[in-house]
């Protein structure tokens, strides 16, 4: 193990270092990000000897834990064979075909073709291009229209946060680019409290055809969407809302796109979300659990249906990265789903750890601040309110809770995300019973301590 010297580190950190998604001015006040150095299974330390339950797996990544041995090995023996090449001229490479055959047979049905990118941004630019060159060809350029929600993530790139719905991104660039329209979300705790179930899924379902024929389905490429919102606050969809969704697709003639940058890989209890949901897109953006983190690399999973089209009447698809399937990625990426696969994390999720995690996190029904739980396999939020039965918000935190409520949780040992005024849970698909109940019992102390805080801020 290095040692390193932490405050420099920090220091430079403010004065070279620009980190993704943060507030430099912040940055600078604190002196400097926290330094990450070392992690094993579920645990990630820093370099002030913290250890911390990583109740994110990284950022929704690493489903296979921290210090898997074989992946490094992989990656070393692929960059003694061949450390890179590229996919422009003609060629390819054993891993990135190898892994391309192996995402076809977990994916099924038509979903017979991948493309490759390095990250899930990148995957849904890959989608924006391909959906609308497969309309262009067929002689319908006029569809260009992309149908998303409101608070969806689809990455950061000019396209992904356009096709996103988070209205604080959208400032930054001067977006969305053209061509996005964005519908309600499937948030029953937030625009569907004390709604019948059933009524909800189809109100929200509804909006997405509503916006078809206002724009006209002539002008509507696809819609978009991840099977559980997991940046914009674990949005598990309503019973039956999916299926409505993707009747609605067919009804219209256009396409479906699951996007399941967080969801694949074992992360519900099935390898894809769409398969927990039963239901079949046309195209799924992939990410993350790909390589559980450990090197970039993303995939497009695309339905034989549109490569048909494109193999036909497309011509040359001009698009793609210098590092579309780069075999230490791809390499890395085979190795970690046959250790999924080995060690049956997909089935774990489904019948051991996720029923667990579900339960775990009904002990927290009866804290005075939370409003709400919900999980689906390893993915769970806990909703922040200010009034036990309903969904008041604090109001003068609103929006700041779950920040308030993680920091807490992080200074006591355990790694979650806040969003909005609630605290987000995704931790890697081999944490144990016992590590469940330290993450529980993390947040039941961090919700008693910040609670005077909390009622604080909503007498001002």
């Amino acid at each position: 193990m290095r040692n390193y010297d932490i405050p420099e580190l920090r220091k430079l950190d403010v004065e070279h270092h620009l980190p993704a998604q943060a507030n430099y001015g912040e940055i600078q006040a604190l002196g400097g990000s926290r330094i990450i150095t070392r992690a094993e299974g579920c645990t990630i330390y820093d370099g002030d000897g913290n250890a911390l339950l990583d109740g994110m797996a990284g950022l929704w990544c690493v489903n296979v834990g921290y210090g898997r041995d074989e992946l490094v090995q992989a990656a070393a023996q692929q960059m003694t064979e061949l450390p890179f090449y590229n996919t422009f001229f003609k060629t390819a490479t054993p891993p990135t075909v190898m892994l391309a055959t192996k995402l076809a047979g977990l994916l099924g049905g038509k979903l017979q073709h991948v493309f490759f990118n390095s990250s899930g941004s990148e995957a849904n630019d890959t989608v924006m291009r391909m959906v609308r060159h497969y309309w262009s060809v067929q002689g319908q350029p006029n569809r260009q229209i992309f149908i998303s929600r409101w608070n969806a993530y689809h990455g950061s790139t000019m396209a992904g946060a356009s096709l996103g719905g988070m209205k604080h991104m959208h400032p930054i660039g001067g977006l969305p680019i053209p061509g996005v329209e964005h519908v309600m979300q499937p948030y029953a705790f937030n625009e569907g409290f004390g709604e019948n179930e059933d009524e909800f899924a189809a109100r929200a379902a509804q909006a997405i055809e509503d916006r078809i024929q206002k724009v006209g389905p002539e002008n509507v490429a696809a819609f978009i969407g991840e099977v559980v919102q997991g940046a914009g606050g674990v949005i598990i969809p309503p019973r039956g809302y999916w299926k409505r969704v993707e009747q609605i697709c067919r009804k219209y003639g256009i396409l479906l796109v699951v996007d399941e940058v967080i969801t694949g890989f074992g992360r519900l209890g099935s390898w894809f979300g769409f398969q927990h949901f039963g239901i079949q897109p046309d195209l799924v953006p992939m990410a993350k659990g790909l390589s559980s983190g450990y090197l970039p690399i993303s995939a497009v999973g695309v339905s034989t249906d549109v490569v048909k089209v494109l193999r036909e009447k497309g011509g040359e698809f001009v698009h793609g990265y210098t590092y579309s399937g780069h075999p230490v990625s791809a390499a890395v990426a085979l190795k970690n789903l046959e250790i999924i696969e080995r060690e049956g994390l997909v089935q774990r999720v489904h019948d051991d750890v996720g029923p667990y995690f579900a339960n775990a996190l009904k002990r927290l029904n009866d804290d005075p601040l939370v409003g709400e739980i919900r999980s689906l396999g390893l993915i769970g939020a806990v909703e922040i309110v200010a009034k036990k039965g309903t969904n008041e918000r604090f109001t003068g935190a609103e929006g700041k809770a779950g920040p308030i409520v993680r920091d807490a949780c992080i200074r006591n040992g355990l790694m979650v995300r806040g969003i909005r005024d609630s605290i987000v849970m995704c931790p890697p698909l081999i944490i144990t019973h016992a590590e469940i109940d330290r993450m529980i019992e993390i947040i039941a102390k961090s919700l008693r301590e910040v609670e005077p805080t909390l009622r604080a801020l909503k007498a001002e």
